[in-house]
């Protein structure tokens, strides 16, 4: 049966509650990861999206920080989140559904303005997480899913200047050194590139752009990878760019494959 699924830095999800409701209702993913949704569990809205048959959540959350949710209208059971730089923060939660396969909800650490970890402890700690995520993905067995904003935009047409964002925290290349890494560490497919591997692609548009959609300056920082006995079934892949210009939006838009 085809699965669908979708990842979505929501920028907190009680702030757009109405957003998701009707992603979820347009695009009917059969679970969504949201990242950024910035409260406690227990006080995230669960209701209209129950309403709408996503009627369990496994998250985890802090106020007003990071947070991490999946929304499924499959049944799942939680698996052991990772504290990855043990820092006890919410940035991964996880599932597995009744047919074995592994979800894994991100959000990799932005890094803060200045990419050299000797003076922005930020930096430091988003490469200490990238590295983590390369030592797990050694260990991962199994038809396994990674979704998430993983802060970084690796390639050349993943970013709207390949040579002005070289400086520029989320394409630099210690960065895009150590995502391959990871990458390669768990030999996952980027699906978004798989399926489309031409042309410049975007996940991101600053709230700072007077008019995002006319300045396109955009990143992909928002990815879906899969594990090698997963990725051959991977038939569908989208970025839902017109959701960033829905009222209120968050400054990602969703990203959304299919597999079958």
């Amino acid at each position: 049966m085809p699965l669908t699924v979708a990842t979505w830095n929501i920028n907190s999800l009680r702030l757009r509650e109405a957003l998701v409701a009707r992603f979820l209702a347009e695009a009917r993913p059969d679970v969504l990861c949201l990242q950024e949704t910035k409260s406690p569990v227990d006080k995230l809205p669960t209701e209209r999206f129950a309403a709408l048959g996503y009627g369990r959540l496994i998250a985890r959350g802090e106020k007003g920080y990071n947070g991490v949710a999946i929304l499924s209208r499959l049944r799942l059971e939680p698996l052991q989140p990772i504290d990855f730089c043990g820092r006890g923060d919410a940035r991964h939660v996880a599932a597995i559904t009744e047919d074995g396969l592994a979800i894994h909800n991100l959000y990799v650490p932005a890094g803060g303005d200045t990419p050299d970890p000797a003076r922005n402890p930020k930096f430091a700690h988003k490469l200490a997480f990238v590295d983590e995520l390369a030592d797990w993905s050694r260990g991962v067995s199994g038809p396994t899913l990674v979704l998430g904003d993983l802060n970084i935009a690796p390639g050349e047409d993943d970013v709207w200047s390949h040579k002005h964002m070289l400086k520029v925290v989320s394409h630099t290349p210690v960065e895009v050194e150590a995502f391959g890494k990871a990458q390669a560490a768990g030999r996952w497919t980027d699906v978004t590139r798989a399926l489309m591997p031409q042309g410049k692609l975007y996940s991101w548009w600053s709230y700072r752009a007077r008019d995002w959609e006319a300045s396109d300056r955009g990143l992909r920082l928002d990815h879906i990878w899969a594990s090698p006995d997963l990725a051959p079934k991977a038939r569908t892949v989208r970025i839902a760019r017109a959701v960033r210009g829905w009222p209120q939006p968050s400054d990602h838009a969703p990203v959304i494959a299919t597999f079958g």
